[in-house]
């Protein structure tokens, strides 16, 4: 099991760091890449020949911002599932994720904006295949909401 994430530039490896984090709270195998549809299609596709010349199970997750082609373009050449996770832009206010959930018909992305959800989602959908890991994704479900119950608690004193 694998989680390959493609970053459209080195500018969105910070924002990817959130999405690691997360599924090595999973116990998840994960590898980052760098490569834009806009500026190496054909360096995109090789790469995705390569993972998808493997039949292990893998989900892709891509971080592009602005004009998103990256999610698109990995959707439609991949069988695994494939979760646009843009990094939001203040300078444009939001408009950018526009491109990210307007896809063609036949393209189907999945959009999550928050790196941890991302890595959440991508855990359930490897979970479908490995027993052990939705033991892994009930157990930080539980973890979180102890939070929130610990938080409720401390609040009424």
């Amino acid at each position: 099991m694998l989680v390959v994430i493609i970053m459209g530039s080195p500018s969105d490896a910070e924002f990817s760091k959130r999405i690691t984090d997360a599924l090595d709270e999973f116990g998840i195998a994960w590898e980052t890449r760098i490569a834009s549809a806009h500026k190496v299609p054909r360096y995109v596709l090789d790469l995705l020949a390569e993972y998808e010349a493997d039949s292990s199970p893998k989900v892709y997750i891509t971080v592009a911002g602005r004009s998103n082609a990256l999610s698109g373009l990995v959707d439609a050449q991949v069988s695994a599932p494939v979760i646009a996770c843009p990094p939001y832009s203040d300078k444009f206010a939001g408009a950018d994720l526009f491109s990210s959930l307007r896809m063609p018909s036949g393209v189907a992305p999945a959009v999550v904006l928050e790196p941890e959800s991302a890595a959440l989602l991508a855990a359930k959908m490897l979970g479908l295949v490995e027993a052990d890991l939705r033991s892994a994704v009930r157990g930080v479900q539980k973890r979180h909401a102890q939070r929130l119950l610990d938080a409720d608690a401390a609040a009424r004193g």
